[in-house]
């Protein structure tokens, strides 16, 4: 079986990971190493940045993940910013900066990056993505992050009222991942 790190502190990141590599004969380990988040336009420049950033001092294969959440009304934003607006506004602030807008206007794309890492090698990149659109309030108790305000495309229920499995269905990191295990698979 072969082991693959996942470079993570996110534990509902790790949970989808280990979901869908479930069906392969991989197995997923969190490391929590930490590296850190350039500025950049592009959610495949600051995976690249994070792999390059890691090889100097990991030496075994490894998946880091970068995903965004780009904000129609809102003109792409929080995009490569998300996790820090996250932080710092919330859901709460995300859906004040949407007060007033219908629901035809709340469209939303989320979009995944997974970089893989052998010593030595570039990184190849596998990207996910998944439109929806933000609801009017928070729902449901799974998931993270922006899950509770995110509904996909096609569905009346946001991440946050999905089990993992079902949620990686339709997710920008379930398609992301999805790719990853194509390659392995290859």
């Amino acid at each position: 079986m072969k082991t693959i790190y996942f470079i993570t502190g996110n534990k509902g990141k790790l949970e989808e990971a280990k979901k869908k590599f479930s069906t392969v004969d991989i197995n997923v380990v969190q490391k929590d190493l930490g590296y850190p988040e350039i500025q950049a336009e592009a959610l495949e420049d600051v995976a690249k940045f994070g792999v390059e950033h890691i090889q100097k001092r990991f030496e075994n294969p490894f998946i880091l993940e970068d995903a965004g959440l780009f904000i129609d009304r809102l003109e792409g934003f929080p995009g490569v910013y998300s996790s820090y607006v996250f932080y710092t506004v919330g859901l709460k602030g995300i859906l004040k900066l949407l007060d007033g807008i219908n629901e035809t206007k709340r469209g939303a794309l989320f979009r995944s990056v997974f970089a893989y890492s052998e010593p030595g090698q570039k990184p190849k990149l596998f990207i996910g993505e998944c439109q929806g659109r933000l609801a009017f309030e928070e729902k449901g108790t799974h998931g993270f992050g922006y899950d509770p305000i995110f509904i996909p495309d096609g569905e009346l229920r946001t991440f946050a009222q999905m089990e993992t499995g079902e949620k990686n269905n339709f997710s920008h990191r379930g398609k992301s991942l999805d790719k990853l295990i194509d390659f392995f698979k290859k």
